[in-house]
């Protein structure tokens, strides 16, 4: 089952004035993506578009966790205890993934992608199904990380064969990223990018700022809207993205490694990043920590990874919201009743 941040510039498409949009949906990363530009110059927005959605389509299968790619090979190298020569990209997106890790706490990490195996969740569709314990035990006694590993120019090693590398939390956000680039360098400055509720804003929609739905996570539709600001980025975790269920219990694919299991404390928690080089794929890498971190420690982490703008709502429903995101929101059906905004 997948929902995801709602775009309302589809509301728009046929009344919205000059200059005309262009828009073009594809399925990548495992989700819907959609790219729509505004441009008085259609064929010039076409071909930004395609560029974009080109980019999207490279990273996927360079970097794809359980099919033939550059990633899958690295992680078949790691399981060996064998080095691997990487590419010069595929290099600096360890290193920064690295980075994002340690950010959080370690509760964002790259290299659980065995436990994602074992729970299930490195398939296009999800077997109802829990993993054996003794398996996860073993995973937990072995603990890998992403921070097991080390590169010297180009070539990884790890110290731990446990380490698989998946970057199905954190890629999305890199491609918001190299989509924005593309779109400014084809002379593009109004644009929204959705991969698959990671969105980001370029300019405007005909003078006026884009707007976008924050999916409520338990009923159809969106919570709330908010304007994204040129450059702005917004990314949503959620428990209703992917999943599975067994004997009525919700499993995850946001799993905690401090203790293997998926997190069920937390419904969904969203971010909105400013305007930055990196904007996208910290709406992506950040909002996975905060999410895990649940109702004791997600607004410390928040704090720690400069998260000033953020929305949880958790296992009971309530929505917490931080004062700086609560004074952009528009609630649909008016403002919820246990709603906390805080300092």
């Amino acid at each position: 089952m997948r929902r995801w941040l709602l775009p309302l510039f589809a509301l728009c498409l046929a009344a919205c004035g000059r200059p005309p949009l262009q828009e073009r949906q594809a399925y990548v990363f495992g989700t819907q993506v959609e790219v729509v530009v505004a441009s008085a110059e259609p064929e010039q927005g076409r071909r930004a578009i395609a560029a974009a959605l080109g980019e999207f389509d490279r990273l996927h299968r360079a970097y794809h966790a359980w099919q033939p790619s550059e990633l899958s090979e690295l992680n078949a190298a790691i399981a060996a205890g064998r080095p691997q020569a990487v590419s010069p990209e595929l290099a600096g997106l360890i290193r920064d993934a690295q980075g994002l890790s340690a950010q959080g706490d370690d509760l964002f990490d790259p290299g659980i992608g065995e436990l994602i195996r074992l729970w299930g969740f490195q398939a296009d569709e999800f077997t109802a199904g829990l993993p054996p314990p003794d398996a996860i035990a073993a995973w937990l006694a072995a603990r890998p990380s992403i921070t097991d590993l080390a590169i010297d120019g180009n070539t990884v090693t790890s110290r731990n064969r446990h380490v698989a590398l998946d970057f199905g939390g954190y890629l999305k956000g890199v491609a918001l990223d190299r989509a924005a680039a593309i779109l400014r360098q084809q002379g593009i400055a109004n644009a929204l990018i959705n991969i698959g509720g990671n969105v980001m804003a370029l300019g405007s929609r005909q003078g006026r700022a884009w707007r976008v739905g924050i999916q409520h996570p338990r009923q159809p539709g969106p919570l709330a809207t908010v304007e994204l600001r040129d450059g702005e980025a917004i990314g949503t975790s959620g428990d209703y993205q992917r999943y599975f269920e067994v004997d009525g219990k919700r499993y995850s694919h946001l799993l905690d490694p401090r203790h293997g299991r998926p997190a069920d404390h937390t419904q969904a928690v969203t971010i909105l990043m400013p305007a930055g080089p990196r904007a996208g794929t910290l709406s992506d890498a950040l909002s996975k920590p905060i999410f895990i971190a649940g109702a004791d420690g997600w607004q410390a982490l928040a704090r720690q990874t400069g998260v000033e703008q953020a929305l949880r709502i958790g296992a009971d429903g309530r929505v917490a919201v931080t004062g700086a995101l609560a004074r952009r929101l528009e609630f649909i059906g008016g403002r919820p009743a246990d709603l906390v905004v805080l300092p």
